[in-house]
């Protein structure tokens, strides 16, 4: 995982990510918040089941994020929806963009935490589709782990 050491205190996880997707590879990247973005965040208030990342204006960008308004901002709130740049080294953007035009990858985010220095980062993986006999695949290998273990636990 590059760039994960340290302490994090996460804010939010994608839990269908590593099961709808095949993720190959992750990134951290920094995003471009609003204060009362962040505010929300720091309340442990946001969601990225449904969200994913493109390309926008040029860049990377988190698109469908739910991050919800920080009430005491009331009249200076945020759109809890709205487009979210992504801030990763020029290097970094072109190979993504590179990926997602002509590979066919997606960019799924995993979760959103707060590192040691106290900023929000955006875990990303760089992921390809599964399809359902690979999600149904995965079910029968995490079923015999689960079903290992009991048997190990009641023979000792």
């Amino acid at each position: 995982m590059a760039g994960s050491q340290g302490t994090r205190r996460e804010v939010a996880r994608n839990r269908r990510a590593r099961f709808d997707y095949q993720i190959e590879d992750t990134i951290e990247a920094g995003m471009m918040l609003t204060g009362s973005e962040v505010k929300s965040l720091r309340e442990g208030r946001a969601s990225i089941g449904e969200s994913y990342a493109g390309e926008y204006e040029g860049g990377l960008a988190l698109i469908n994020a739910h991050i919800p308004e920080y009430r005491p901002a009331e009249p200076f709130n945020h759109e809890p929806k709205r487009i979210r740049r992504l801030l990763v080294h020029k290097r970094e953007k072109e190979r993504l963009l590179g990926l997602i035009r002509r590979e066919g990858y997606t960019l799924v985010p995993i979760s959103l935490y707060f590192n040691d220095r106290g900023i929000a980062k955006l875990e990303l993986g760089m992921a390809r589709g599964k399809k359902l006999a690979d999600k149904r695949e995965d079910q029968k290998k995490r079923d015999w782990e689960r079903q290992k273990s009991r048997i190990m636990r009641e023979r000792a």
